[in-house]
């Protein structure tokens, strides 16, 4: 039944991008992706209400409106998925889209769950003897966590998870040992389908009293951490049948990305802006996963790639791990329209299988921009889909922007670049009917 329903999804993804958004709507309610609500509320143009807004932030004066498009030809563990997709920058769906399908054809896309606990802080910033402090906590930690699950974190509790560990850290002050040492507490928890941090922070707030008095030392702050290597999330792909030097083209960019710290920061950016558009479409902290991707990136002291392509037994196999701590209930996922009718869309049923779906695009991203940059080169594929914006910014009108687009194709197939200027130079001979003059002069400057 599931390789069925993949079947039909997969043929009606076939043409997608080049439908009309009316045909698209169409192709989406006959997935099951979209309902006739969802329909006519994204015709309409979406959420326009700001009372809304008001209750989101302070000072509200609107809206800032991103482009959500989906991403398509994904299956992730043997099941189907439309993508949602917020976002400006060009290319990524389109990108994430074609790599998808490249992998369907070639090999598949596999998830899981490394763990489940997020982790709180409670830092002593001044410990006088961390050896008895720590025996202290220890002692007391089967107490501090039955008082914190029934105080506090009751609600996880009924959803079978809650606060499950407390462990001790033991911080340097500074540089030399006459500085000190501070005392960190970590509490674990098990967030269920809650992203976690407004009860995390109020679990280490609720247990602040309790270890002033037992240890005598005073807490200095409580706040979760976004660097939860407590639950990482993998994604691998597996492709086989692959043109030898290609797979050695992508071997090499990706021991490039682990090993340079330059190199590394643009490619995890890469991997980002495959996860941060579904983030933003869910209504989920994208801020917070940012944070504790680029530390769990540089958790051995170097920034490095949070991906790694390698060769095994002659096929090509990409690993993404990495913290992506998501939530499905509460919040602006439950509150914002456009972030339910997202969570619809994905069909998800836990905050775990939202995780894995975005490690997996993340690493489809990778594939295809590593792909793109070993081959073409980023500029080509990048370009030719900013064309679009390249139009519009020159001021082309809807019967213009066909013809101004051909010939900034043709000029990029030609000069391998492009830029404002050439649309502009392009629309001004359109107007005037000029056959050299502008374009050649542009040319010269190539």
């Amino acid at each position: 039944m599931a390789q069925s329903m993949n079947d039909k999804m997969m043929e009606l993804f076939r043409g997608f991008s080049k439908l009309t958004r009316d045909e698209r709507f169409t192709r989406l309610q006959q997935m099951g992706a979209l309902s006739g609500d969802d329909i006519k509320y994204l015709k309409s143009g979406g959420l326009k209400d700001v009372n809304l807004a008001e209750k989101f932030i302070e000072n509200v004066v609107g809206y800032f409106q991103v482009p959500m498009g989906v991403a398509t030809n994904f299956v992730i563990d043997n099941q189907a998925y439309v993508i949602p997709m917020a976002v400006e920058e060009t290319s990524i769906i389109a990108a994430a889209s074609k790599t998808a399908q490249w992998i369907r054809e070639h090999g598949t896309i596999r998830t899981e769950m490394l763990g489940r606990n997020i982790i709180g802080q409670i830092q002593i910033a001044r410990v006088s003897d961390f050896d008895s402090f720590e025996k202290l906590i220890l002692k007391n930690k089967d107490h501090f966590i039955e008082e914190s699950n029934r105080e506090v974190a009751f609600g996880l509790v009924r959803r079978g998870g809650g606060v499950v560990d407390i462990r001790v850290r033991k911080v340097p002050r500074g540089v030399t040992p006459e500085e000190g040492h501070m005392a960190v507490i970590h509490v674990e928890a098990d967030a269920c389908d809650a992203m976690g941090a407004n009860i995390m922070n109020q679990v280490c707030e609720y247990l602040k009293p309790g270890v002033e008095e037992l240890t005598g030392e005073k807490v200095n702050m409580c706040i979760l951490s976004n660097l939860v290597d407590t639950r990482l999330t993998k994604a691998t792909v597996t492709m086989t049948g692959l043109d030898e030097e290609l797979v050695d083209k992508i071997v090499e960019a990706s021991l490039f990305a682990q090993q340079d710290p330059y190199r590394a920061a643009t490619n995890n950016k890469g991997v980002l802006n495959g996860i941060d558009p579904i983030l933003l479409a869910t209504g989920n902290d994208w801020r917070a996963v940012e944070a504790g991707v680029h530390a769990y990136a540089a958790r051995a002291g170097q920034y490095r790639s949070i991906t790694r392509w390698y060769k095994k037994d002659k096929a090509l196999v990409g690993e993404l791990v990495a913290p992506i701590v998501l939530g499905v209930v509460g919040g602006v996922t439950k509150l914002h329209p456009t972030a339910t009718m997202a969570l619809r869309m994905l069909s998800v049923s836990s905050a775990e299988e939202l995780s894995r779906i975005c490690a997996a695009v993340g690493l489809v991203q990778n594939l295809g921009a590593i792909r793109a940059l070993t081959t073409v080169g980023i500029i080509e594929g990048h370009m030719k889909l900013h064309i679009k914006n390249l139009t519009m910014g020159a001021g082309a009108s809807e019967k213009e922007s066909p013809i101004v687009q051909k010939k900034l194709e043709e000029f990029l197939s030609l000069h391998k670049r492009i830029s404002l200027s050439n649309a502009i130079d392009i629309l001004r001979e359109l107007r005037t009917g000029s056959t050299g003059g502008a374009m050649t002069s542009q040319e010269t400057n190539v």
